[in-house]
């Protein structure tokens, strides 16, 4: 059985888009899925699976997602390996302000990488790094101009989680 740690995006978002933790875990245990865990209320979740394609773990929770809730989740996933490899880089930038990281569902080509670090500013910048883009904002994050909108506008699909989720959850799980 192979371990992936799964992202979903743009859920408990309003009204409509309400899906806990615990119905998270029951829908991926339902799915086939074992060892299922989920970390708060973010979609946040660890399983295990026979599957051995990102792909095909994607596509069976989605489907999963949209049979329980109704309504689509993109999902994204990462081996632990992975996970933890975007960790240890968000340690060599040396950023004492507010950082997230937006994990893409695709992997960038270099035209996109290159326009989404050059939406950045003195105040807001932007590091690719494989399917994770670091965004590495100044005292105005909460006015920040790059967010991961302007990530999906250049580079696709993404969902994201503060460093200190991603911190949390490559010790916890990987």
């Amino acid at each position: 059985m192979a371990t992936y740690i799964a992202f979903l995006r743009a859920i408990n978002l309003g009204a409509k888009r309400k899906f806990p933790k615990d119905a998270i875990r029951a829908a991926v245990e339902e799915a086939g899925f074992t060892e299922v865990e989920t970390y708060i209320n973010t979609g946040n979740v660890r399983l295990e699976s026979a599957l051995r394609s990102r792909a095909k773990v994607e596509a069976a929770l989605e489907k999963a997602f949209a049979d329980d809730r109704g309504f689509e989740v993109p999902t994204i996933v990462f081996t632990p390996k992975e996970l933890r490899a975007i960790a240890d880089e968000a340690e060599s930038f040396g950023h004492g302000g507010r950082h997230y990281v937006s994990l893409l569902k695709n992997p960038p080509t270099a035209a996109a990488i290159k326009a989404v670090e050059a939406a950045g500013s003195a105040d807001e910048v932007a590091r690719v790094g494989g399917r994770a883009v670091h965004l590495l904002l100044g005292a105005n994050y909460h006015e920040a101009k790059l967010t991961n909108a302007v990530i999906e506008k250049h580079l696709g699909v993404a969902t994201n989680r503060n460093l200190t989720v991603i911190r949390k959850l490559a010790t916890t799980w990987c």
